[in-house]
């Protein structure tokens, strides 16, 4: 039996969590509500302004007076600036007039303040009222299961799909744009940002990351440069034996220390005011792509997805799959998208890379922290009979992998890689794979493939009832065509340059 902290509470303590549960949904609810209410007296306020505006005739000073006199009201009362309540008007007419199925759910109580501004920001570049009332339509019953922070990714996948432009053109025009400037702030410091193609934003920031964990072991920091490049003479003394009489014990957050990464890595092209157990050549950034299989021949242009978090070009997301050590095949189901299996053509573990197509992140409801930082657990412990295969095993960040295994809550896997979590006071909580909704197949799949024109093709066979279970052919043996049925789902995934971190064994 697990060792537990929370599990020690008695029954009356459980009741009392377990009202003030109760209160504080019904609190959030009621904040919809009220949001909801007053998107709508705004709305009705806005469109008084607009009356107003209309009668002072052609002129714009005067239309725009109107506005403000009205937000001037407003204002005064709440003991705000008129300009903030002006671009409370404005948030709520576009609340009101383009999303009306996301008003009626927060004000139903079935999502919260915070998925109502997810779902309004992906959804504010969509062109019409037809594809926002679609994209409304898909994303609405996501976030009444998911937190904002799942939303958004799949919420910007959506909006993506239902865009008329291509993505590629999109992102020319985008790309074009591109740039990096500095903000000075107080205090001697400044804040350098960028607009670069999302990549090799992402690139970059998991190669700090790796440098991190990289160092996170090393006890010792010589020299005094933070992060400015000084260091490089520190580290060529490493040889001398009084270089170690400089060595202090390394305090720095992970934060801090990805930003001196960042400036060693920009000044001096290698992190010299660091040491670490090996040179950073040996870091390489990991990209993960999903890439549709008709993307991915040419034949369609279905944007690929950045380890679930941001579309990618289809003509880039070709780039990096052919140089990449290695390309994952993803069937999948095809009416759940659950996924059914991962092959590769390279020699690989292929349980652990299942897994990660499978999960994408932690599994903790509400988690988005990437696999590959994540440990792999066993769902029914290894010591207590547990099987380590695909039902029983699961991506955890470190911090709900130890809440599992040293608090009451718990967590059984059903089939499809679904993690029911029971919390202390009883309630259970259900999460569904992501890659279940990104990889369930477009309507027009079936015309997709057809127009393709390709003999390219993986065999899934199923029953009547659509089973998960792939048939092998009589004689058991593994046999792999170049066929498939027109409803089976089929991506790549592409891990371009990726290492092997979330190979690392499982702590518990």
């Amino acid at each position: 039996m697990k060792p537990t902290n929370a599990g020690d509470a008695s029954p009356a303590e459980l009741a009392r969590l377990d009202a003030h549960r109760a209160r504080l949904l019904r609190l959030h609810a009621d904040d919809g509500a009220r949001l909801a209410e007053e998107a709508l007296i705004l709305h009705e306020a806005s469109r008084l302004a607009g009356e107003l505006a209309v009668r002072c005739g052609a002129n714009s000073r005067s239309s725009e007076m109107a506005f403000r006199s009205i937000a001037a009201e407003f204002a005064v009362a709440l003991r705000v600036s008129d300009r903030t309540v002006q671009r409370r008007m404005a948030a709520a007419d576009v609340l009101v007039h383009d999303f009306p199925r996301t008003l009626i759910a927060v004000r139903e109580g079935r999502i919260f303040r915070g998925h109502v501004s997810v779902i309004v920001d992906e959804g504010a570049q969509l062109p019409d009222a037809a594809s926002r009332a679609a994209y409304e339509d898909a994303v609405i019953p996501f976030a009444e299961c998911e937190a904002p922070s799942r939303v958004r990714a799949f919420a910007r996948m959506v909006a993506e799909r239902l865009q008329p432009r291509s993505l590629k053109d999109r992102h020319e025009g985008a790309a074009a744009r591109r740039g990096v400037w500095v903000t000075e702030l107080p205090d001697g410091m400044s804040e350098l940002l960028a607009i670069i193609p999302s990549v090799v934003a992402n690139g970059i920031m998991d190669r700090l990351n790796q440098f991190v964990e990289h160092t996170d072991g090393t006890d010792v920091r010589r020299g005094g440069g933070a992060g400015t490049g000084a260091g490089k003479a520190d580290a060529d003394a490493d040889a001398d034996a009084d270089a170690d009489a400089d060595a202090v014990p390394d305090a720095r957050t992970w934060d801090q220390r990805r930003a001196d990464a960042f400036g060693d890595l920009c000044l001096t092209g290698d992190p010299a005011a660091h040491v670490g157990p090996a040179g950073i050549g040996s870091i390489r950034a990991r990209v993960q792509l999903q890439v549709p299989v008709l993307s991915l021949l040419g034949r369609g242009g279905s944007p690929a997805t950045l380890t679930g978090m941001a579309p990618v070009d289809a003509d880039t997301a070709r780039q990096l799959a052919g140089t990449a050590p290695g390309w994952d095949r993803v069937l999948t189901h095809p009416i759940t998208g659950v996924v059914l299996a991962v092959d590769r053509y390279t020699p690989s573990v292929e349980l652990k890379r299942t897994l990660r197509v499978r999960d994408q992140h932690c599994r903790f409801p509400g988690c988005r922290q990437s696999a590959h930082r994540t440990d792999l657990d066993h769902t029914i412990d290894f010591a207590l009979g547990g099987q380590t295969r695909e039902d029983n095993l699961a991506h955890l960040c470190r911090r709900h992998h130890t809440l599992k295994h040293a608090t009451a809550w718990s967590v059984v896997q059903k089939p499809g890689g679904i993690l029911e979590w029971t919390s202390p006071t009883g309630h259970v909580y259900p999460d569904t794979p992501t890659s279940s909704v990104m990889f369930r197949p477009e309507a027009d799949w079936n015309d997709a493939f057809a127009k393709a024109n390709t003999n390219v093709h993986t065999s899934v066979n199923m029953n009547a009832n659509a089973n998960a279970n792939a048939n092998a052919n009589a004689n058991g043996a593994a046999n792999t065509q170049e066929k498939t049925n027109a409803h089976a789902g089929t991506s790549i995934v592409s891990d371009a340059a990726r290492g092997g971190a979330g190979d690392a064994p499982p702590p518990f």
